[in-house]
């Protein structure tokens, strides 16, 4: 699909990537940006239409769909990474993980096909992670959580492709955002992934991997994942 033309939203639109998205859709001639967030009021971006949205709300949902009927392009970026292992950590934090990627991101595929269908088709693109891919001491409940939103995202794929709307998943290593402030290793400029990201779409990409780290990751599933795991954890 086109960019420039589209009627886009954006959730997690406040800052890091999903603010990114925002301005370079508008920057590529989007003809409407919905830059959504839990709290609006922390949203800034001129030229955007502002929408209160919490993805884990389904009542928040619902309301942003009605309030977005012309939408053609979802980007489905808010996220959060609480830190949480699965054996001795918080089932809250757990359940936090899987409630943001993987029921959050449902909810707003189930709210929103019906109106890109409307439209056309349009185009979905989830933002995932090489995470999505192996596992992290210290980050694993993050790991399942965007593992299920990669299979949710071949899932969706299927069940819209009748209708002629794209589904396409971006995966990305360590981004230079708030989100990962913490990390030390090298990251990537959220701008790149964006980019990265939109030119997919431009060209039916089923898949985007934005940075190197997430083609290596990718393409070490072909492997016994013992090499793979003793290379990143030698204890393991």
């Amino acid at each position: 699909m086109d960019i420039a033309g589209s009627i886009a939203l954006v959730t997690g639109a406040n800052r890091g990537i999903g603010r990114h998205f925002a301005a370079q859709l508008l920057e590529r001639g989007a003809k409407k940006v919905y830059a959504t967030a839990r709290r609006p009021e922390l949203v800034d971006l001129p030229g955007a239409q502002v929408l209160r949205l919490d993805i884990t709300d389904p009542a928040s949902v619902r309301a942003a769909a009605e309030a977005a009927q012309d939408v053609t392009l979802l980007v489905n970026n808010a996220g959060i990474a609480t830190g949480t292992n699965l054996v001795t950590g918080d089932l809250d934090g757990i359940r936090r993980e899987m409630d943001t990627h993987f029921y959050g991101t449902l909810h707003m595929v189930r709210a929103f096909a019906p109106i890109l269908a409307a439209g056309g088709g349009g185009a979905i693109i989830n933002v995932l992670s090489a995470l999505s891919w192996f596992s992290h001491d210290g980050a694993n409940a993050y790991a399942a959580a965007k593992a299920a939103e990669w299979s949710l995202t071949n899932g969706v794929r299927l069940e819209l492709a009748g209708q002629g709307t794209l589904v396409t998943g971006l995966h990305l290593g360590a981004a230079d955002t708030d989100l990962m402030a913490d990390y030390d290793g090298d990251k990537i400029d959220p701008a790149e992934v964006v980019r990265a990201g939109l030119d997919g779409v431009e060209r039916g990409a089923f898949e985007v991997l934005a940075d190197e780290w997430s083609a290596h990751i990718k393409a070490s599933l072909a492997d016994d994942p013992s090499r793979f795991y003793t290379q990143a954890h030698p204890a393991a």
